[in-house]
């Protein structure tokens, strides 16, 4: 690589964040509402199915949901600058390895803290929910590290989406959802498949906008085997499946609402359709996050009102 590091001219000396913006830069907060709004969903399905809550329960599964996410966003920061893939061309958000605001082993560090706070949360869980649930948070942290390490990363394959709709979906919900009443449902299945595909929608973005260096960088996407136009299938139908999902009979009550919605996702499938690729994708990547939430908040008030 030439250049400073990853290739990207150095910000200004006032420019480098430092402390807690640092570190709250390297989590990607756009994306953390993807690991909150399954278990708000999750915890939402259970309270209407048994008329309480745990609050320790809820406290560590939504930190666990949140340290996970946080631990495989770093990890990924750390291996694609390793592995050379944050390249010049590269049109998504600065990492803070590449621009050399951190070392990798520092930012591997934080990802470990990350994952190690997982884990204390998951021991407490594990004590709740048993077996399953230790089986579900060892799989989860064991994926968030092999998302990007390992000998065969799942970002550099066309798993990508596979894994995010079971771990960011199925998983989150189910799991949040386990806890609070030792059972498993329909609905709940339901709910989490459907914010997982909202959930593969946003690293599909992510992925089609950075199609270029990353088979530069030797990954096989599926944005980037199936093509583009394939990709802008796989997006509409990732945003708008979720609703007619919601729609089932064995679905969650006032499914509905996600109705409501659908406007929004055929805003959001039409801007992936026209807009180019670039940086307008950074934009389309945290209005799908957004509608994620969206989505696992009126799942929440039609089964709670």
């Amino acid at each position: 690589m030439s250049g400073s590091a990853g290739g990207q001219p150095p910000a200004g000396k006032d420019e480098i964040p430092r402390g807690f913006g640092l570190w709250w830069r390297a989590v990607r907060p756009r994306t953390l509402t993807l690991a909150f709004a399954p278990v708000l969903a999750g915890s939402a399905l259970a309270y209407a199915e048994v008329g309480q809550l745990n609050p320790l329960i809820l406290i560590c599964t939504l930190i666990g949901a949140l340290a996970i996410q946080a631990g495989t966003n770093l990890h990924n920061d750390a291996a694609d600058f390793l592995k050379g893939a944050d390249l010049p061309v590269r049109q998504g958000p600065q990492r803070v390895s590449a621009m050399g605001w951190a070392t990798p082993g520092q930012v591997r560090l934080a990802a470990g803290i990350s994952f190690f706070l997982a884990s204390l949360c998951g021991s407490v869980l594990a004590f709740f929910g048993g077996i399953p649930i230790l089986l579900l948070g060892v799989a989860s942290m064991l994926s968030g590290w092999a998302y990007s390490f390992g000998p065969w990363p799942i970002a550099y394959t066309p798993l990508g989406e596979l894994f995010v709709i079971a771990f960011f979906g199925l998983g989150a919900v189910g799991g949040s959802f386990y806890l609070q009443t030792q059972d498993i449902s329909a609905a709940a299945l339901i709910v989490g498949l459907a914010l997982g595909l909202v959930a593969a929608g946003v690293l599909m973005v992510n992925n089609y906008r950075d199609m270029e260096p990353d088979r530069l960088a030797g990954r096989k996407t599926l944005a980037i085997l199936a093509g583009p136009r394939a990709a802008k299938a796989f997006f509409a139908l990732f945003m708008l499946a979720p609703a007619l999902l919601l729609l089932l009979p064995e679905g969650p009550k006032g499914g509905w609402l996600a109705l409501l919605l659908l406007p929004l996702a055929a805003r959001l499938a039409y801007r992936f359709q026209t807009e180019p690729r670039g940086p307008a994708f950074n934009r389309i990547l945290g209005a799908t996050s957004g509608y994620q939430l969206l989505l696992a908040v009126l799942i929440a008030l039609g089964v709670l009102v």
